[in-house]
């Protein structure tokens, strides 16, 4: 494990940007979510260290951002160890977990993430680590009952992804609520986020990018509603999270869900392109759950949170972001 830096390589973690500063580990950092975790975090004068699988000093465009990475391997307990030992970070913000898109809900990898993420936090904490943010999934739940709650919905995941985080979840709150350790931890519940960077394959993703390209979009019927997320405003959640005292599971989402057809066609109506959006030609699991939303009232009440952006708005931006990454030329 190695330091890929825009410091010198003989400065120390607490040299690395003064005196005082809350320091935060971000894993995860170049992700979907990280990215704009790191731009708030940056506002709001934390002093950051990101990790990376790989040495980002040595890439063509390599990050100026103010930011000290490192490379290490997350999968290794002894990398991790290694890492919190040289970094000594008061805070964590664990977002790290499998990245193949394919096969993320049924790859083994989950259960080598959750045995990766159990070392990292227990480095953390004996390494004197004041508050630890991980971020769980909707998929823990059992979502037939439409609404879920943290303390009533019961946790019934249908992939191995789910069952992962399920574990990973009961596992966390009871590490974070031990008696021998000052250490102080919230799980955050994603639910379903969209935004720049997102993978292509995702829908919100792939509906923008057919239809930049001149193509059809085949979708499902669009009648199941869901509770989307900006994933700005979910990052900003998860910072707000990470500066705070409120524990346990916590969901990260809107509270209001949405037929995903409507979500669909705002897409479609900004692109000049509802003609081109197909409802209907993609067939549903017979079980498809009709709706699927969060109850926020922990992240209204006791974080004091709500989002900041209108979809319109996200939409907007996450659209001005794709239009400015290379595509296919249409037929």
């Amino acid at each position: 494990m190695t330091p890929g830096t825009r410091t010198p390589s003989n400065a120390s973690a607490q040299d690395a940007a003064g005196e005082g500063k809350r320091r935060v580990l971000v894993t995860g950092a170049r992700g979907f979510v990280g990215q704009p975790c790191l731009d708030l975090l940056k506002q709001r004068g934390w002093e950051i260290h990101g990790v990376s699988s790989h040495d980002v000093s040595s890439e063509p465009t390599a990050p100026d951002d103010g930011i000290r990475w490192w490379q290490a391997d997350l999968l290794d307990p002894r990398a991790s160890r290694k890492l919190v030992e040289q970094v000594q970070p008061s805070h964590l913000l664990h977002l790290a977990w499998i990245t193949d898109r394919h096969t993320i809900y049924k790859s083994t990898d989950n259960f080598r993430w959750v045995a990766a993420s159990l070392a990292l936090m227990r480095a953390f904490a004996e390494s004197g680590g004041e508050r630890l943010v991980a971020t769980g999934s909707c998929m823990e739940y059992d979502w037939s009952g439409g609404i879920c709650t943290e303390l009533e919905t019961p946790l019934r995941p249908t992939n191995t992804y789910g069952l992962c985080k399920r574990a990973m979840s009961e596992m966390f709150v009871d590490f974070v609520s031990r008696d021998d350790q000052a250490l102080t931890g919230a799980w955050a519940r994603l639910f379903f986020l969209y935004g720049p960077r997102e993978y292509s394959t995702r829908l919100i993703a792939w509906v923008i990018t057919q239809l930049l390209s001149g193509q059809v979009a085949p979708c499902s019927h669009g009648r199941q509603r869901r509770d989307f997320l900006f994933v700005r405003d979910a990052a900003d959640a998860l910072v707000t999270l990470l500066d705070s005292q409120v524990s346990g599971a916590i969901n990260v989402a809107s509270g209001n869900a949405v037929a995903v057809g409507d979500l669909i066609h705002q897409v479609a109506d900004l692109l000049d392109g509802r003609d081109r959006i197909d409802l209907g030609a993609i067939p549903v699991p017979a079980d498809d759950p009709p709706l699927v939303a969060a109850d926020i009232r922990r992240l209204r009440d006791e974080l004091g949170w709500k989002p900041r952006w209108s979809h319109a708005e996200a939409l907007e931006q996450t659209i001005d972001w794709w239009r400015k990454q290379p595509r296919p030329e249409a037929d």
